[in-house]
């Protein structure tokens, strides 16, 4: 028999639990009713209208005029997609691998036949793009260049734009192919300016909706490497998912309740605008980063890198960090994230983006603040709060 989860593990209200990772993200209430509306035929007209329109509102979150195809499946199917249509057995690729989600763009490039020529980094910084650049002269050839924007396993935010820069500089042949998935809407990106030839991204981080749905945006030369690739696939055959956009239908039966759920979730994110929001996740990580220095956390990331998407932070000396997340959740209903691969056991991650507000910072500061004060560390009450509160009232919030 199943053991039933009492309510001490969750608190009183369990449904009050605060998600406070770096994805699946709490959805706002409208998203959650869009997912309530009734079925409709996947290859009529109703869902024609449907796919367009949430194509073109992705199309203007990535900046780019290119199509972007719509994927049933994670972050990692669209990961997965781009290196079924972008590689052909024995290409050599080079993969910046910085964190989890860096490693795991070789791993699937491993799994597609490529030569895999890794350029690994501190976990602490992003890449350099001058290192980048003495790698790729000193690997002729490259096929295809993997980076990660935000690097959620880290906390660290790379620096797309100038990566770009150096591989149309050293490797003008290669392709650029990035992961956004925890950055898109958290961050700047541009895909057609900086010229970047493939972004990956998904439904559950800064978009604000469930998971479900993978997207991925190829330009014009990544198109033109796709009808080349001898790499199988079928499921995720992005020449596939074109044509039948063409006709307002997908490939292979969608999750059309998250393509509602998208589609509200985008409009919230047209309705506040670009600006004011990457401004909100800005002023979230710099909350969270001044309220948990002062609570007695260690940064992990330095400002240059800081992602304004999730913050990596190590416990005071002493302090087991998987049991500041038990009492966080258990006892004050807050849920953080624990470190992946070699960071697993050794850092507390916060997420910032979405559906979240500066006041939900206060909130997950003081949560973190508690759980020490709980475990016996000695931590002046208020201390880390009053921190963000005062980064919030220096950037004009809190005002009468």
């Amino acid at each position: 028999m199943a053991k039933v989860q009492s309510s001490s593990d969750m608190g009183v209200f369990p449904e009050k639990l605060d998600l406070r990772i770096p994805g699946p993200t709490p959805v706002p209430p409208a998203v959650l009713r869009a997912m309530s509306r009734p079925m409709i035929n996947h290859r009529g007209p109703e869902f024609a209208e449907l796919l367009g329109r949430v194509t073109r509102r992705l199309q203007n979150l990535m900046q780019t005029e290119q199509y972007v195809a719509i994927l049933t499946g994670s972050g990692t199917a669209g990961m997965e997609a781009a290196c079924a249509n972008l590689i052909s057995p024995g290409d050599p690729v080079l993969v910046l691998e910085g964190g989890v989600f860096g490693q795991r763009w070789g791993e699937i490039a491993q799994a597609f036949g490529a030569r895999v020529h890794r350029y690994e980094y501190p976990w602490e910084t992003g890449a350099d793009p001058d290192e980048l650049a003495r790698r790729l002269r000193a690997t002729p050839g490259v096929k295809v260049v993997f980076a990660t924007h935000n690097e959620s396993s880290t906390g660290v935010l790379n620096d797309i734009e100038a990566l770009s820069r150096v591989v149309r500089e050293a490797a003008p042949d290669a392709l650029l192919v990035v992961d956004s998935v925890s950055g898109l809407g958290g961050a700047p990106l541009a895909m057609d300016a900086w010229g970047i030839d493939a972004v990956v991204s998904a439904s559950q981080k800064c978009i604000m909706a469930p998971p479900g749905m993978a997207f991925v945006a190829l330009s014009e030369r990544a198109w033109r490497r796709v009808a080349e690739s001898r790499a199988p696939r079928f499921y995720l055959d992005l020449a596939a998912h074109r044509r039948l956009y063409e006709k307002g239908q997908t490939p292979w039966t969608p999750a059309v309740s998250v393509l509602y759920a998208l589609d509200e979730a985008l409009a919230l994110m047209e309705a506040e605008g670009a600006e004011a929001r990457l401004a909100r996740h800005r002023l979230m990580r710099d909350m969270v980063r001044a309220g948990l220095a002062a609570a007695g956390f260690e940064l992990m990331v330095q400002e240059r890198w800081a992602s304004p998407t999730v913050t990596a932070v190590r416990p005071p000396a002493g302090v087991d960090v998987e049991a500041v997340r038990r009492v966080a959740r258990q006892e004050l209903g807050v849920v953080f994230s624990g470190g992946q691969g070699k960071l697993s056991g050794q850092i507390l991650r916060v997420g910032h983006m979405g559906y979240a507000t500066p006041m939900d910072m206060v909130g997950a500061v003081a949560a973190a603040e508690m759980a020490l004060m709980r475990l016996g560390v000695p931590v002046s009450p208020g201390a880390g709060v009053a921190a963000a509160q005062r980064v919030w009232v220096e950037a004009g919030g809190a005002r009468r």
